[in-house]
């Protein structure tokens, strides 16, 4: 077991990630091709799988990407992260994140802080990563 198999508690291979977003297995590629999404080889197989929560369920039922996604995930390549940095870095609990939200769902990771609209605070800390 890895380190990344401990941080991130679900991975989709390209196929389940084409069906919940209700698309082809191309347009995911494309999406990996254009950094909007990222994923690396995994499993016994070591297939390229995507962390499932970099996905969320929309209101209409269906799924979507997370949307600030993409901008985090150019400001961890501008600072020179590889993809499995990246994921490691979006999994990787933070307490301090934890004062950004209100109830009992409050974000410990950047990602789930990502997922919960806090795209600012979040990117503010990638940003320092680059220095």
């Amino acid at each position: 077991m890895t380190e990344l198999d401990i941080l991130v508690d679900e991975w989709l291979p390209l196929p389940d990630v084409a069906e919940r977003l209700g698309t082809d297995v191309g347009r995911v590629r494309r999406l990996l091709q254009e950094n909007k999404l990222i994923g690396v080889r995994h499993g016994e197989r070591k297939i390229v799988s995507v962390p499932a929560r970099f996905l969320l369920a929309t209101a209409a039922g269906g799924w979507e990407v997370v949307p600030s996604l993409q901008g985090t995930l150019v400001l961890l390549a501008d600072a020179g992260y590889t993809d499995e940095e990246s994921i490691r870095w979006l999994f990787t609990v933070d307490p301090s994140l934890e004062s950004l939200g209100t109830g009992p769902g409050r974000p410990t990771t950047p990602i789930a802080a990502l997922a919960a609209g806090h795209k600012t605070e979040v990117r503010r800390r990638a940003q320092a990563l680059a220095f």
